[in-house]
This record gives structure tokens, sequence and C-alpha cells, in this order.
């Protein structure tokens, strides 16, 4: 078994990488206190805070203009990416709470980012088989139900542009991805893992972020 070189996350360091990381602007810290004080059963479902900035990065980075995001929650990552894009940029929302996105739609709105964030309300899967077959989308967050991952991966994956990234969260299922007997939840990303692996249409990589972040870049 390869040794492992990652340093142990305490509090401390975990302070010491936001107070490094671009801090969150004034809607999205507003929106992390909201989320955890209207919703605090749910609120571990919000993406971790420094992957706000990260995936702002990315969308950078990669020059997005078309990004689509499985699972919205309560926008925070919306917001993130959203603010990153161009004027003309769009990011197309998919989820199935009007009541979790509603707190969404007015961080957005606070934001000035509602025209960049389309946001449908019906199951992923059918919002994604509803968009053109054709590659048109540069970026695309997946963080919605783990059983669903595969089907998504699926739909996403020829809708991508080369070069387009696929960003995955909780790859790592609080740790259930390397139990003997995981959860149904757990072995759905037990599955995932090992899909995006073999899939010779992407290049992969899995990172320690968090609860595991995979990026993967479409081929041309």
């Amino acid at each position: 078994m390869a040794e492992s070189k990652s340093t142990p996350i305490t509090a401390e360091l975990y302070d010491y990488v936001l107070r490094h990381n671009p801090p969150l602007d004034p809607v999205l810290r507003e929106l992390v206190e909201v989320t955890h004080r209207s919703l605090p059963q749910q609120a571990g479902m919000q993406s971790a805070e420094e992957q706000a900035p990260l995936l702002a990065f990315l969308v950078r980075l990669v020059g997005a203009r078309h990004i689509v995001e499985v699972g919205t929650f309560t926008g925070f990552s919306a917001l993130a990416m959203a603010q990153a894009l161009p004027a003309d940029g769009r990011l197309i929302a998919c989820d199935v709470s009007e009541e979790w996105t509603a707190y969404g739609r007015k961080a957005w709105a606070k934001a000035g980012v509602e025209a960049r964030i389309d946001l449908r309300i019906a199951p992923a899967l059918n919002t994604l088989r509803a968009m053109p077959a054709e590659p048109h989308i540069d970026l695309a967050y997946l963080d919605a139900d783990k059983e669903n991952y595969i089907p998504y991966w699926e739909e996403l994956v020829p809708r991508m542009n080369p070069g387009g990234l696929i960003v995955a969260d909780n790859v790592f299922y609080h740790g259930a991805v390397t139990a003997p007997t995981p959860s149904t939840a757990g072995a759905a990303i037990q599955a995932f893992n090992d899909h995006v692996a073999a899939d010779v249409r992407m290049e992969a990589v899995m990172l320690t972020v968090a609860d595991g972040l995979t990026l993967a870049r479409r081929l041309g």
C-alpha cells in the first residue's frame, strides 16, 4: 500500500487554508450563514467553503461560458461559478427543490448574477436529456444524489466540449468508498469512481479536497 504524504487537516490548518484562499464575498458568506441557520439538518449538503474559490478559479481557467450544475441545494456553488462567468455566460442549475433553491435565488439576485443562472426544477436526468446532444458544455459540477452519478456522467460526457471539465464532489463519500460493506450511496460512489477511472473519453484526477473531488477533462 502506498504511503500517504497528505498532511492531516486540523482545525487550525483548515482555518489557515481559508485565510490564504480568496475570501468569500459578503453575499457568499451570508448564504453560508443563512443555510446553516435555516436548514441546520441539511446544511452539510452545501459545498465546502474552500470549494467556492476553487470552482471560480476553474471557471476562469477553462474560460467557461456554458456551465451545468447537477445539484444546487441553496445555490452556494452556483453563485461562486456564476460570479466567475463573463457577463454573457450562462449556468444551468438542476435541482428538484423549490424550497432550498429559493435561498439561492435571493442570493443570486443580491449578487447581481441572476441573469446568468437558469434554474430548472425537474429531475436532473430529464433536464440533461433535453439539452442539445452535441458538445457544448465547458464545465459541469456534479453534486447531487449519489445513486445517479453514473447516469449523470453518461449524459454529461458526450455534451462536453473538448477540454471541458467535469468536477465531481463527494467522491470519498465520508470514507465509505473503502468500506467492505458500504451504504447504498457509498457503493454507488465506489462504482462511479471505477467508472470514471475506466472512461477512455476523459482524463481524470482524484483530489483530497473536502470530501474528495474528481476533476475530469474531456479529451479531444
